[in-house]
């Protein structure tokens, strides 16, 4: 291939791909711009800029979609949710991956079947009201860590398995226990993958719709999803409340994802290398 030919292809490439930008990014633009206008230049849905920012947009619907207590919430359930599968999906991926046998192999299958297996509801509401955890924090919280717990033990799994057991067999030889060579000498290596879960587990439990509309039968305890929801039947003719209101749920997950963009790339390639 000729350099003309290459700086074509780049040029062509480069085009290829300001094109899908604009695509992803003008309803992102067109839902921000609303969301500043009045009620009358909102309902029009145009994409010019608004000749008078109306910023007090955003204090109504913080104040009458009581989004601050949907906020904690949600902030509740993706936070705990997250730390929780990371804890239990990191040890058990590391025992499973350290102790080759046919049962623990049996059983990291069993957690790969989990990858592709659909949620049954039925299942699982049966099951919650059997430990009297239906409609609970508890209940929510523990289905969310349970959600990507197959995700997380396969990418702990081929993470752990690039990390020589030679390092295992020094921190046993300087006096360390299984607890404390699996938190003092593996779980710090593996600050990639624990970091892409962290915002993958985060950023599935915020944008939730489906499951706590089913699970969470009290107004007080929903997320910000359902409080978007529920602000938008109420407000349908206000779309520059119901575009502010969108606006402040995405928020929190695309700074997050911005901040941790970097780190879900080395924490997918590193975690899959091994299986």
């Amino acid at each position: 291939m000729t350099k003309k030919r290459k700086i074509i292809n780049k040029i062509l490439l480069g085009i290829i791909a300001w094109l899908i930008s604009l695509i992803v990014l003008a309803p992102v633009y067109l839902l921000i711009i609303n969301s500043l206008k009045d009620r009358t230049a909102a309902s029009l849905m145009a994409l010019t800029p608004p000749e008078v920012f109306h910023w007090e947009n955003y204090l109504i619907v913080i104040k009458e979609g009581r989004l601050i207590r949907s906020f904690f919430n949600s902030l509740l359930f993706a936070g705990s949710s997250a730390i929780i599968n990371i804890f239990t999906a990191s040890i058990a991926a590391f025992v499973l991956s350290r102790r080759r046998s046919k049962i623990n192999r049996a059983i990291y299958y069993y957690f790969l079947i989990g990858l592709v297996s659909p949620i049954n509801y039925i299942t699982l509401i049966r099951t919650l009201q059997v430990f009297h955890i239906m409609g609970s924090y508890q209940g929510i919280i523990a289905l969310y860590a349970g959600w990507l717990m197959p995700f997380g033990v396969f990418l702990y799994y081929g993470f752990i398995g690039t990390i020589p057991r030679e390092l295992d067999e020094a921190a046993v030889l300087d006096g360390c226990n299984s607890f404390t060579l699996f938190f003092k000498v593996i779980f710090p290596l593996m600050k990639p993958v624990t970091i892409t879960l962290l915002i993958i587990n985060f950023m599935c439990a915020w944008n939730d719709f489906q499951t706590p509309l089913y699970i969470l039968n009290r107004s007080t305890k929903w997320p910000m999803t359902l409080a978007v929801y529920n602000f938008y039947g109420q407000k349908l003719a206000d779309w520059q409340l119901v575009s502010a209101t969108i606006v402040l749920t995405v928020a929190p997950v695309v700074i997050l994802f911005i901040i941790g963009q970097r780190y879900i790339i080395s924490g997918m390639t590193s975690g899959a290398v091994k299986g």
